[in-house]
C-alpha cells in the first residue's frame, strides 16, 4: 500500500511510525517530513500547505490513502483536491475545517447545537470590542478567530489585560488576518481534557482521551504554548465522562456540521474543560489530531489504525482499535531557547545512543545540516514518549529520556502529568 502523511512536526513523526507498525511494507511517504519520519518513510521536499504540489506528488506516487496532520492544508481545501482525483484522505473539507480555522464559525454551530461552552462576544470592531470587556467579569478569555500556530487564546486575569490584547489583535494585527476577527469569552474553571474522534460525519471511534499541558514552566506557569507535554489515557476521562462527551459534544457537533452543510470526515477534536461537577464543556474543537497529544495515544493503539482510517476515509463507519492493556504514555517536549515567543534555531542536538526500554523520541522541529548534524530548526525541537504499565512508569521513563538528550538552550517541564500523579 502507498500511504502519505502531511506535516513535519512530532505529530507526523509519530503517525508515521504507528503505519509502519502496522504496514510493515507499505511505501510511506512524509511531505515535507524531518530527520524522524525518515527513518520510517521517504521524505518528499513539499510544504505542507503546498496542497498543488502535494495533490501532484499524490499522483505520481499512487498514493492510496493521505493522512493530513496540520490544520493548515486542511483550511486551504487539500483534502477537496485530492477527494477531486478520487483519492482516499483523512482529513476534512475546507468548509468543515471551519470548525478550527475560524472560532467564531464554531461557537454559532455550538450555540445552534445547545453544547455547553463559555458564553462569548464576536468582534471586528475594536471599540465594540472594549466595550464588552469592560461590561464583563474578571477573568476571560480572548481568542483570535483565525489560525494563529496555537497561540492565539489569551487567559486575561483583568479586563485591563483583555483591553491591552484585543487591542493588539484588532489595532495592531500582530495574528495578521487570523486576528481579524476575536471571540471574547467568560473564563471556564476545571480540568482539559482532549478527545480524539475518528469519524465518517456519523459514527465514531474514540482514541484513548489525554490531557495537553499548554504553559511554558512547571505547575502551568508562564505563557502559552503550542504545548509542552501530554499524558495518556486520562483517569477522568471516565467511561460515564465519554459517553457525556459522544451525547452531548461530538455526535450534536457532527449533526449541526451536516445541517449546516458542511459535512465532516475525518479526525474531530473536541478540547473540554471538566468541571468539578464532572460536566464537559467545549474549549475548543480542532479538525485534526492534536499536537503532542498524537504522540502520547497512538503509542497506546495496538492495532487497527490503517484500516479505521481508511474504512473512514471511504465513508465506512471507523472500525474498531485495539489497544493495549494496561498501558499508559507520557510525552515531554523538549523546546528550543525563547520559545514560545522567539525561539532559536540552529543549536547542535546530541541524543543517546541507546534509548532505554519503553521510550521513544519523535522528531518535532529537526534538520540535517550539510555536515549531517542534527540541528533545532522550530519551537518545540524533539517529543520524548514514555511508556509502562503504570502511569508512574510511563512518567518516569519519558522524564529520564529527556534527560539524556543535549542542545544549547534546551527548555523542558518535569511534571507532565502531575495533575494524573496528584490524583493516584
Amino acid at each position: 500500500m502507498r500511504l502519505l502523511v502531511v506535516g513535519s512536526g512530532g505529530r507526523e513523526h509519530a503517525l508515521a511510525a504507528a503505519l509502519r507498525r502496522e504496514a510493515p511494507n507499505a511505501l510511506i511517504y512524509a511531505a515535507p517530513g524531518n530527520p524522524g519520519t525518515a527513518t520510517v518513510a521517504t521524505n518528499l521536499p513539499i510544504a505542507a500547505d503546498d496542497i498543488d504540489g502535494i495533490a501532484a506528488a499524490a499522483a505520481e506516487h499512487g498514493i492510496e490513502l493521505t493522512i493530513v496532520g496540520p490544520e493548515v492544508p486542511l483550511a486551504l481545501g487539500l483534502a477537496d483536491q485530492l477527494r477531486a482525483a478520487g483519492r482516499l484522505v483523512v482529513g476534512p473539507s475546507a468548509a468543515a475545517a471551519q470548525v478550527e480555522a475560524s472560532k467564531a464559525f464554531s461557537k454559532a454551530l455550538m450555540h445552534r447545537a445547545g453544547i455547553r461552552t463559555a458564553a462569548s462576544g464576536t468582534f471586528t470592531d475594536l471599540p465594540l470590542a472594549l466595550d464588552y470587556i469592560n461590561g464583563h467579569d474578571e477573568p476571560l478569555v480572548v481568542k483570535a478567530s483565525g489560525l494563529a500556530a496555537g497561540k492565539g487564546a489569551v487567559v486575561c486575569a483583568t479586563r485591563g489585560e483583555a483591553r491591552d490584547t484585543v487591542t493588539a489583535m484588532l489595532g495592531h494585527g500582530i495574528f495578521g488576518d487570523a486576528g481579524r476577527t476575536v471571540v471574547i469569552e467568560s473564563f471556564l474553571e476545571g480540568e482539559e481534557v482532549s478527545i480524539l474522534a475518528l469519524t465518517n460525519g456519523t459514527d465514531i471511534e474514540l482514541l484513548p482521551a489525554a490531557q495537553d499541558h499548554k504553559r511554558l514552566g512547571e505547575g502551568d506557569a508562564g505563557p502559552n504554548t503550542g504545548g509542552m507535554g501530554a499524558y495518556g489515557p486520562v483517569s477522568l476521562a471516565t467511561p460515564e465522562l465519554l459517553q457525556r462527551a459522544l451525547d452531548d459534544v461530538l455526535h450534536p457537533m457532527l449533526a449541526a456540521l451536516r445541517d449546516n452543510g458542511t459535512p465532516f470526515n475525518g479526525i474531530l477534536y473536541a478540547g473540554l474543560m471538566v468541571t468539578r461537577a464532572g460536566v464537559p464543556w467545549v474549549v475548543e474543537f480542532n479538525c485534526r489530531l492534536g499536537d503532542p497529544e498524537t504522540q502520547v495515544v497512538l503509542p497506546l493503539v495496538k492495532g487497527g489504525l490503517l484500516r479505521c482510517f481508511e474504512a473512514m476515509a471511504r465513508g465506512e463507519a471507523p472500525t474498531p482499535l485495539e489497544l493495549h492493556e494496561g498501558r499508559f504514555a507520557v510525552t515531554t517536549v523538549l523546546a528550543a531557547k525563547g520559545y514560545p515567543d522567539t525561539p532559536e534555531k540552529g543549536a547542535a542536538i546530541t541524543l543517546p545512543a541507546t534509548l532505554p526500554e519503553g521510550v521513544t523520541i519523535f522528531h518535532a522541529g529537526t534538520t540535517l545540516d550539510a555536515a549531517g548534524i542534527l540541528r533545532a530548526s522550530g519551537g518545540r525541537v524533539l517529543n520524548v514518549t514514555g511508556t509502562g504499565q503504570s502511569f508512574a512508569e510511563a512518567q518516569a521513563r519519558s522524564a529520564a529520556g529527556a534527560a539524556l538528550v543535549h542542545f544549547e538552550g534546551m527548555q523542558y517541564r518535569r511534571d507532565i502529568g502531575w495533575r494524573e500523579a496528584t490524583r493516584r
